[in-house]
């Protein structure tokens, strides 16, 4: 999604690209319906109203700190190729090739996806004020910089890092922090009492219900961002990417499926969700290149690994995740970036024997998971030594809707 200047004036914006990026927009905007779905279907019901207000300040937060700073240290002119140029409130003008203001409101949707993969990585037993907090600061500093680097004209895009829609733009950035947070802010009581202990969703049809919603909102999230539709060589690449985006979930559905069947004895509801929503994740990087056919292989290999991503956090390294948002959104999108390089069919290994894309897409994501986690452990450690980052022992027991805020969503 790396954006060319244009020197375009108001009367040679096309309408049509203008309107298609729009909806494309509201359909990335209603995955915060699907994720909240998906929080509270996987966790208890106790916490459900914390969930969904949490769900809510993400978008809500986002809009207003990417509007005022975040957009401007992401897409203003470059310095260095390390940072955006500060824009307060948006004053200047970008010239792309439909109206500022879309493009604006395109990329807060991306920027309030990336604050909500937190949520579900410490969901049950995180202070709604210190959440309010850091979905401020993603918004203004740790989600624009990095994205700068990508997407707005900085050094790897320049080093010719390819990362269409945001597998690590958005989803790593995303999961790195929720990583962190769920690691500092510690596992949920009763979860590991000498081995690691289940602890169930209340209602896998809310869960179910927010993966179709993310998987259609998807179709937003990848074909919007071509930021065209008009003539034929736009069509057919929405077109191509509508049915990559698609086969590459439905394989990691189909592959996690099988294999939590055979580790587990049951097809796993809950493993295939998170396996169509690692799909969707690892095939977000590529979707504009790769072939339908590598899109299934890709799918497929996000699915397989998903499961044993959820075991290995989980049970190995002992890190508390709710919904499997460090799973689904950090291993898949890492994956799902580096599979770039293998099956891009110009610069890929398989089609041309060069691994110069690959290396470059590996510096990509380990320049994003350094800074990420250097800025992440900076603001989670002083929250945690300021307002702290935990609820207490009592309010964790009882539920987090009745003491954050008074109210339970089933009365």
């Amino acid at each position: 999604m790396l954006i060319t200047i244009l020197s375009k004036t108001p009367t040679e914006f096309d309408s049509l690209d203008t309107v298609w990026v729009l909806l494309c927009a509201c359909l990335v905007m209603f995955m915060q319906a699907g994720f909240s779905l998906v929080e509270v279907g996987f966790t208890r019901s106790k916490n459900s109203v914390n969930i969904l207000m949490k769900n809510m300040m993400d978008f809500s937060i986002g809009s207003v700190a990417f509007w005022l700073i975040g957009y401007g240290l992401m897409f203003g002119p470059s310095i260095s190729g390390w940072i955006g140029t500060v824009d307060i409130g948006f004053q200047d003008h970008y010239g792309h090739k439909i109206p500022d203001m879309a493009f604006l409101f395109f990329q807060t949707v991306f920027c309030a996806t990336a604050a909500t993969i937190v949520s579900g990585a410490v969901a049950e037993r995180a202070k709604f004020t210190t959440y309010l907090v850091f979905s401020l600061f993603i918004g203004v500093v740790i989600y624009p910089v990095s994205g700068h680097w990508i997407w707005g004209g900085g050094w790897l895009s320049q080093l010719g890092f390819h990362d269409f829609a945001g597998s690590t733009v958005v989803h790593s950035v995303g999961a790195w922090l929720g990583l962190l947070g769920a690691k500092m802010v510690g596992p949920r009581l009763g979860k590991y009492n000498g081995k690691a202990k289940a602890i169930p969703g209340h209602n896998l049809i809310l869960g179910t219900l927010g993966v179709f919603i993310l998987w259609f909102g998807w179709f937003g999230f990848n074909p919007g961002s071509q930021l065209a539709a008009q003539g034929s060589e736009n069509a057919h690449a929405i077109s191509h990417i509508f049915i990559t985006t698609n086969l590459s979930a439905a394989a990691g559905a189909i592959a996690a499926m099988f294999v939590s069947w055979k580790r587990y004895k049951f097809p796993s509801l809950s493993m295939t969700l998170n396996g169509a929503l690692g799909g969707l994740v690892a095939i977000t990087a590529g979707c504009d290149v790769v072939s339908p056919k590598d899109a299934i292989i890709i799918g497929s290999i996000a699915g397989i690994i998903l499961v044993f991503a959820v075991e290995i956090i989980d049970q190995k390294l002992l890190i508390d995740d709710p919904v499997g948002a460090i799973s689904v959104h950090g291993v898949c999108g890492i994956v799902g970036t580096l599979l770039v390089g293998v099956f891009d069919p110009t610069n890929g290994v398989i089609y041309s024997g060069s691994f110069h894309l690959l290396i470059t897409q590996l510096i990509g994501v380990g320049s994003v998971a350094a800074w990420t986690l250097s800025t992440g452990t900076i603001m989670f450690y002083t929250l945690k030594k300021t307002i702290g980052l935990r609820v207490t022992k009592r309010e964790e027991e009882e539920g987090l809707d009745v003491y954050e805020h008074g109210e339970s969503v089933y009365n």
